[in-house]
């Protein structure tokens, strides 16, 4: 039998795996005593200066192909989320200046959470 510490959401469960004729049987006990770690602030679209554009689905930002103050035509890329296995391009609705990014790569966001504000 295994012992295994497995994280799901932040929260942490001591999990025992049994191997029984081959096919692996588990057995969980109550979540561990862990300190949650404390997530950062989420950045959504707040009214201000610019257009905010936004995450349409949750997922992991996989490349940031755009900095504060370039210059971006409607339809050009701003950011490749990757969503149930699958890369999504996020494109300006418009020509514009980048006014601030507020992802970078690697990083996991929510639906609706702000990824880049163009002016």
């Amino acid at each position: 039998m295994k012992n295994l510490k497995i994280t799901v959401n932040g929260v942490s469960y001591d999990v025992q795996v049994e191997e029984v004729d081959g096919a692996a049987q588990t057995s969980t006990a109550a979540p561990a005593p862990v300190a949650a770690p404390k997530a950062a602030p989420k950045k959504t679209a707040s009214a201000g200066k610019g257009e905010p554009v936004t995450s349409p689905m949750p997922g992991t930002i996989l490349n940031v192909p755009v900095k504060e103050g370039q210059a971006v035509k409607a339809g050009d890329v701003l950011v490749v989320l990757e969503a149930m296995k699958m890369e999504n391009e996020i494109k300006a609705a418009k020509d514009g200046t980048i006014l601030s990014v507020a992802v970078s790569k690697g990083e996991s966001v929510d639906t609706g959470a702000l990824l880049v504000t163009i002016g």
